[in-house]
């Protein structure tokens, strides 16, 4: 009974929380709200706008890879830290941005940034939470995205509106400076492991009632990394990762196009279906890692792909506003259900050590796929006239993500404790 009092798990999973508003949230969600008025103070073109988005997506993806690597060599802790200060830092020199290339180099930083914070921290529910509370703390971090566009939702616009023509300087300035303010708060409380703290993971206890044995403190090295790409099941975790990016990227990307220029829907009507979805994709991480912890990964990511796979069909198919609003309430509960579960299957197959390394490595067929689906869903989009087509494929590959998930083997207790 003496130990009722707030385990510190919870505060590291709160740390994460924050990150994710700031990577994910005020770092890359945010430019698509700034995007047209940045366009017009750079004198851009489309081109040149997707470039940008092109290389912030580059940088995240190099460091989402390197980054859980770095996490697991030298601490979860300074990782976040210092690419929490690189994005701040960076934010704001976009804001002081007079030619496209110094934006892009920016954004490309900015991404780097992005990739090597947000990595380690939806792996910290592994380091933290034995298995069976896994994917719910997990789905508490990756809230931080839904939370993190949904404010910058309501702070940027009125930003833009009050300050004219510099109005998407101030909101880079803003919103880096929040960055920054957020890097040193999580510097102050997050830890890397519960043996920092003299603790055992929550929902592990101690059967002696006697002092947690510190396992494994030294750093991991170079050496323990390969064991991540020598086992076939992380690279079939990251097989089924993959699908989620090749479709989920088709709907989020084609999803106001869609509205406004097939359906003949205003702007405004789509733009707010659209923070109905930020709204709702709040809440399902939590959603679908407590579901996770339940029926288990391989069940939690095939029903999860169920509902993603129903919901770009019914939005080809169901063309009315009704079947619109029952697509966006069925994917905003399930947004980011996949990238909760593949990040606390992580943590189950390699161990909590290696966890932000496996998540690093298996976000690679995330981030191929995510590059891939918008060339396939636009090239089909050419071809049949409609944007139906790429949905509805869209659907299928979700389907087929199920179907995989079906195949994940829960490691053996062996394998998930010998790291």
């Amino acid at each position: 009974m003496k130990n009722r009092k707030l385990h510190y798990g919870w505060i590291v999973i709160f740390m994460g929380l924050l990150t994710t508003i700031a990577a994910h949230g005020f770092g890359r969600m945010a430019y698509t709200i700034i995007l047209p008025a940045m366009k017009d103070g750079l004198k851009l073109d489309y081109t040149q706008l997707g470039l940008l988005g092109t290389g912030n997506f580059i940088g995240y993806l190099t460091m989402a890879i390197v980054g859980g690597f770095l996490a697991a060599r030298f601490g979860t802790r300074i990782v976040i830290t210092l690419a929490l200060i690189l994005m701040g830092i960076t934010m704001m020199l976009t804001g002081l941005a007079q030619s496209f290339g110094f934006a892009f180099a920016m954004r490309l930083l900015t991404g780097l940034g992005n990739g090597a914070a947000y990595v380690p921290a939806m792996a910290l529910g592994s380091a933290w939470f034995a298995m069976e509370k896994r994917g719910f703390a997990t789905g508490i971090v990756s809230a931080g995205i839904g939370a993190g566009t949904l404010i910058s939702g309501l702070v940027v616009p009125p930003i833009l509106e009050a300050s004219g023509p510099n109005g998407w300087r101030y909101s880079w300035y803003i919103l880096g400076g929040a960055v920054l303010l957020v890097s040193g708060v999580v510097f102050l409380f997050i830890r890397s492991r519960p043996e920092e703290k003299g603790l055992l993971p929550v929902g592990m206890y101690q059967k002696d009632n006697g002092v947690p044995a510190s396992s494994h403190k030294s750093k991991t090295s170079s050496l323990d990394w390969t064991k991540v790409y020598k086992m076939p099941s992380v690279w079939y975790l990251g097989i089924v990762y993959f699908f989620y990016g090749l479709s989920y990227i088709i709907y989020m990307v084609f999803f106001a196009a869609y509205l406004v220029k097939e359906m003949g829907l205003s702007q405004a009507w789509a733009g707010a279906l659209w923070a109905i979805v930020g709204g709702l994709s709040i809440f399902c991480g939590v959603i679908w890692g407590g579901i996770s912890d339940r029926l288990g990964r391989s069940k939690g990511a095939a029903l999860a792909y169920l509902v993603l796979g129903a919901s770009y069909i019914i939005y080809a198919l169901v063309k009315v506003k009704f079947g619109f609003y029952l697509s966006a309430f069925m994917f905003g509960l399930t947004a980011w259900s996949i990238p909760t579960i593949m990040a606390a299957a992580a943590g189950d197959f390699v161990g909590p050590r290696l966890a932000p390394a496996g998540l690093g490595f298996i976000t690679l067929f995330f981030g191929i796929g995510q590059a891939l689906g918008p060339a396939l869903g636009g090239y089909l989009a050419d071809v049949s006239h409609s944007f139906t087509i790429p949905f509805l494929v869209a659907g299928g590959i979700s389907l087929l993500g199920m179907v995989f998930s079906f195949f994940l083997k829960r490691p053996a207790n062996k394998e998930m404790l010998s790291t």
